[in-house]
């Protein structure tokens, strides 16, 4: 009988035996990030710090601010160019959804600041470009997936509300959505569904992009991590998010000049609400 047919018979494996531990040793499961409940209070200082921030990197917060505001200007442009001005607003208004990407480089010079590590545009810029290896790029497109669905659903409500016709001036469409029932019908369901949408992307974002700055975590964890510190302070979280809504539209109107200031200051917050919400790393 041969040494196989031995040990089958007698119900013996020939395994050794450290393989068969490693077959049968559960996977631990790294934990996830801990959040903390937030008050009025802590947004109010993380803002403070933000400000902070901005005052003492002014250059780095004005490149960015000045980064995405030409970037809304060029999506108006264009969609005038296209003959389409009739969705600049729409276009502008959508285009507020991108700042959580656009403000990574925020969190970067605040997380540096708050380290002690000396400001550096080839550091601040080197640490963005690294983050295409990692999973921050996944969110970025779950941003920008958001951004489409929202011109989509612009795109059939005019069509359900106002009929296939098109626009020849911006004039025009205004006349038909500020004076007619219909046209209050697409404005009162365009800005419900814009209000929906931006929660959501807020709850999403609020935390992940800082968290995956921070952290080696997968975007998926990120997302519910977020989602988690939303649910566990509901109420200053979405007064938060109703804050940044209003700052953002109102530093949109003049040509989007205003948000030249507005998004370093608010990316900069964001990062300081991000370490008050997430418990650090033991």
């Amino acid at each position: 009988m041969s040494h196989q047919d031995a040990a089958h018979t007698t119900g013996l494996s020939t395994t050794p035996p450290e393989t068969r531990a490693a077959e049968v040793a559960p996977v631990v499961r790294r934990a996830d990030p801990q959040v903390r409940a937030v008050t009025v209070r802590d947004i109010a200082e993380a803002v403070i710090l933000g400000l902070r921030d901005f005052q003492a990197a002014p250059l780095y917060g004005l490149a960015f601010g000045a980064f995405y505001a030409a970037g809304g200007l060029a999506i108006v442009a264009c969609a005038f160019w296209a003959g389409v001005g009739y969705l600049a607003y729409p276009l502008a208004a959508g285009f507020a959804l991108l700042g959580p990407f656009v403000a990574v480089g925020l969190y970067e010079v605040s997380r540096r600041r708050e380290a002690g590590v000396p400001l550096s545009w080839s550091g601040v810029l080197g640490t963005i470009f690294e983050q295409r290896h990692r999973e921050l790029g996944w969110m970025a497109f779950v941003t920008l997936f958001v951004f489409v669905v929202w011109m989509y659903q612009v795109r059939l409500l005019l069509a359900l509300m106002l009929g296939l016709r098109s626009f020849s001036t911006m004039q025009e469409f205004l006349t038909v959505v500020t004076t007619t029932p219909e046209g209050w019908l697409f404005l009162l369901i365009g800005h419900v569904v814009g209000a929906a949408l931006s929660l959501i992307l807020f709850s999403l974002t609020v935390v992940s992009f800082p968290l995956l700055l921070d952290r080696d975590v997968d975007f998926v964890t990120a997302m519910i991590t977020s989602v988690r510190a939303v649910v566990t302070s509901p109420v200053p979280m979405i007064g938060w998010a109703a804050t940044i809504v209003l700052l953002l539209v109102v530093a949109a109107l003049p040509g989007f000049l205003g948000l030249v200031i507005v998004l370093p200051v608010l990316g900069h917050a964001t990062w300081h609400l991000y370490r008050r919400i997430v418990v650090p790393k033991a």
